[in-house]
Formats: structure tokens, C-alpha cells, sequence
């Protein structure tokens, strides 16, 4: 059976308008040939979907099966159309992150955005030891995700994070000795929150690990060579949040923020940021639902 979806979705606006004269005025078409549509549909299937007075229209039990499916059938070819329908936006966006932001959210972004936006040429670049406000400031860079202080209002908060203490499971700090640190290069929000706050009460300390990789700052915690600034959702197996031990202060929150570069705001860069932000919102969303499953 061949149908024709024009048909369907004549049907289905019939029935939601509740009229042939209102789904006339929302298909633009005249009303003989919502009827005539109608007919045709009812042929092609071989049974009455509506019964129609000069009262009262209602579906029979065949229509109201067909509904269903009609419906189905609509939203997967507008599904269809909008994949491949081709885009407007063209261009390029030149876009920063820290590590520690994007994580396994890249591919997803990455895919998403290609998808939607195929004629859009993305350049990416991925580092905790990049400058990304001044790549910005430049105009080097489109787009940039950065961590900010908890109470900062630069630019567009994405989402916040907690600050702790972290160490391996066999991290020990012999009594006397200053505190062994592993930070990314600067500028570092986490290396700066950190030394800051052990300053501001007298903790002796001495950096002994320094790498611009998430991944380098993570061996050295794991080795218990070191202990680190990194945000709640960072701590893996293997660590330990040592808040409150050796003498370890209370952190501030941070926040990632979405900031762009005034000059740069193209159609494309604004399709980009809107993507990062919600996606943030997927994702912090399906957090919370996980939190009220447990």
C-alpha cells in the first residue's frame, strides 16, 4: 500500500481542527479539496475514517487506528526532512576548551554540530594550558569555554563545580614536609585557587608535577606523588578528597562559562554556543534524574 503523506496529514489536521473549513485555513488548500483528499485517502484504504454531517463531524473506530500511525508516520518524514534538509549556516567557528570541560562531550558535540550544520568548517582546540581569554581577546578564537570563579559574571555560566583537595589512595605526607603539588601549567584556576588559599593560611608547599594533560595530572595523584586542585566530578577511583586533612582549607566553587568574541558573532557561532548549552542542560539534567533513581 502506497500512501500518499500528503493525505495523512490532511487526515490528521481534519481531525484536530475538528472541521474541514479549519483544516482548510491551517493546510491552505479550499475546502473541496480537503474533501477531495479525504475521499482519496478513504479509497485508497478501503474503509470510511470520518463520518461527516452538517452538524457534526466524528471519526469511525478505522480512523481513530489509523490515527495513530498517521502521526507516526508525519513526524518521522519532518524527522527526515530536517536532517537533510540543507543548511543556511556557513562559515567557520574556532572554538577552545579546557580538558577537563569537554571530556567524552566532544564526540557528541562534535557529531551533533556536523549533522545540523554540515556546510560549518569547525576548528577545535583542546588544552588546559591555552590562554583561551586572551585567544578570544585576539580574536584568535570564536568561541571558548573557561572556568571562572564560583560568584564571576563573565560570561554565560554553563554549569558550577565544587573545588576539593584530591590525593591517591596511598598518598602520605611525613610530618614537616611541605605539600607536594601537581598543577597544570598557568594560567590555571585550579592552581591558582589552590596556592591562594594555602597562602592565606601559612601551609608550606612546593609544586613537584607539572603537565598541561588532564590525564598527566591524574597519574601523578594516582602514583601518591602529589596532591591536586580538581573540580568534584573529576575525582576518579583511586583518589581521595582530602578536604580538612594536613591542613587543607575549604575551596571555593567555580563555573564553566561560555564566552565569545564580540566580533566574531556569525550565525554559526551562535548555532555552536547554543549547541554547548544545551547539551550542558542534557547532561545536567540526566544527572539529577539519576540522583532521584538512587
Amino acid at each position: 500500500m502506497n500512501l500518499d503523506p500528503s493525505l495523512l496529514r490532511t487526515f490528521v489536521a481534519v481531525h484536530e481542527a475538528g472541521s474541514f473549513t479549519r483544516a482548510a485555513e491551517r493546510l491552505h488548500l479550499t475546502q473541496s479539496a480537503i474533501s477531495h483528499q479525504i475521499r482519496r485517502l478513504e479509497e485508497q484504504l478501503g474503509r470510511p475514517l470520518l463520518q461527516r454531517t452538517t452538524r457534526s463531524l466524528t471519526i469511525t473506530d478505522d480512523g481513530e487506528d489509523l490515527l495513530p500511525y498517521a502521526r507516526q508516520i508525519l513526524d518521522a518524514l519532518d524527522s527526515l526532512g530536517q536532517r537533510f534538509r540543507p543548511s543556511p549556516i556557513s562559515g567557520e567557528v574556532r572554538f577552545g576548551a579546557p580538558e577537563n570541560f569537554v571530556g567524552d562531550r566532544l564526540p557528541t558535540l562534535l557529531c551533533q554540530f556536523a549533522r545540523s550544520f554540515p556546510s560549518v568548517r569547525l576548528d577545535v582546540r583542546v588544552n588546559m594550558q591555552l590562554d583561551l581569554r586572551a585567544l578570544i581577546r585576539d580574536g584568535e578564537l570564536d568561541l571558548a569555554v573557561i572556568m571562572t570563579p564560583g560568584d564571576s559574571q563573565e560570561g554565560t555560566r554553563i554549569r558550577q563545580t565544587q573545588l576539593v583537595w584530591v590525593a591517591g589512595e596511598s598518598f602520605d605526607l611525613p610530618k614537616g614536609s611541605p605539600l607536594p603539588l601537581a598543577f597544570f601549567p598557568t594560567p590555571c584556576i585550579n592552581r591558582r585557587v589552590g596556592i591562594s588559599a594555602l597562602d592565606e593560611i601559612g601551609v608550606k608547599w612546593q609544586t613537584v608535577f607539572t603537565s598541561p594533560s588532564q590525564q598527566g595530572i591524574s597519574a601523578a595523584i594516582l602514583s601518591g606523588l602529589a596532591v591536586s586542585v580538581l573540580p568534584r566530578e573529576d575525582v576518579k577511583e583511586g583518589m581521595r578528597i582530602v578536604d580538612g586533612c594536613y591542613g587543607l582549607p575549604a575551596l571555593p566553587k567555580a563555573s564553566f562559562a561560555l564566552i565569545c568574541n564580540d566580533e566574531g558573532k556569525t550565525a554559526a557561532t551562535q548555532a555552536f554556543g547554543q549547541l554547548i548549552l544545551d547539551l550542558s542542560k542534557q547532561a545536567a539534567d540526566a544527572k539529577l534524574k539519576r540522583r532521584g533513581r538512587r
